[in-house]
């Protein structure tokens, strides 16, 4: 992982921080293919909810995706995650 994307998740998780729903959509697309971060389908779906949540029609569609392959317990504790997120952000 290089310099840039180190900057770049940084900066999305910033803006995470603030509530800001296309970096909720960008950190869910990074934990969806593994770029920058380790691949990881209960974070990807954390993030997309977040975004869904916030009226993002893709993130909605792109978290329908990544649940394809999750199993029901895998999308509960996504969807646990999720809600932890907004009770403490």
């Amino acid at each position: 992982m290089g310099q840039v994307d180190k900057d770049y998740i940084k900066n999305r998780m910033a803006a995470a921080e603030k509530g800001t729903a296309e970096a909720y959509y960008d950190l869910g697309l990074l934990y969806s293919i593994g770029h920058g971060v380790e691949q990881d389908n209960i974070e990807a779906h954390k993030w997309f909810n977040l975004a869904a949540m916030r009226g993002m029609i893709s993130a909605q569609i792109d978290r329908a995706e990544v649940a394809d392959g999750m199993s029901h317990m895998e999308i509960s504790e996504a969807q646990r995650k999720a809600r932890e997120w907004m009770v403490t952000h």
